[in-house]
């Protein structure tokens, strides 16, 4: 599959077998992130393979999560969204927590430390897609709580910015898709201060 191939028939697949995903497709899948681009080489990426009971770890924080947005704690609406919550992990055999942890460097602006990282989930997706598997990057509110940091051991500044749910996808048609043309949203600039929408 060539890149342009990739990019173009790339989707979002949730549905997903309990079947294991070998061990070197997710290091291959780690590795693409880590080729993403990032100024000054600060490879500001940090990865966590979830699989097994370890998925329980995103499990915990997300039920926590969900009961600290309650009113009371203690209610059976609490515990019962805990519980919504706790079993959201067991939907693909593999998740990849993703996080940007930005260096502290007067030289190095935290906004593209983010860019970096997102920039590596997209590799990540890609070179899942070239492997034949499914995936979906999942984010949400609850991703950028301090409870999910502290469940993963992360500092403040850092910052968990998705999931990427892993899997033997169900069923092999990529389902058809459509993008505003690029003429829409581009803006050819020819000379200094001249705009035009044309060639």
């Amino acid at each position: 599959m060539n890149i342009s191939e990739a990019i173009r028939t790339r989707r979002s697949i949730g549905k997903v077998t309990e079947e294991d995903v070998p061990v070197s497709a997710i290091e291959q899948i780690l590795e693409a992130g880590t080729w993403a681009p990032n100024h000054r080489l600060t490879e500001p990426w940090r990865f966590f393979v979830l699989r097994g009971e370890g998925r329980k770890l995103l499990g915990h924080a997300l039920a926590d999560i969900a009961v600290k947005a309650t009113v009371d704690p203690t209610s059976p609406e609490a515990q019962a969204a805990a519980e919504s919550a706790r079993k959201k992990p067991m939907r693909a055999p593999v998740i990849i927590t993703v996080a940007v942890t930005p260096k502290e460097q007067a030289n190095i602006i935290e906004l593209e430390e983010y860019g970096a990282v997102f920039s590596a989930i997209q590799n990540m997706l890609l070179e899942a897609h070239a492997l034949g598997l499914g995936a979906i990057w999942r984010t949400g509110e609850p991703t950028y709580q301090s409870q999910m940091n502290e469940h993963f051991g992360l500092s403040p500044k850092d910052k968990v910015l998705g999931f990427i749910y892993l899997g033997i996808p169900v069923g092999d048609r990529i389902q058809q898709s459509k993008r505003t043309p690029f003429q829409d949203v581009t803006v050819w600039v020819d000379q200094p201060g001249s705009l035009s929408k044309d060639n």
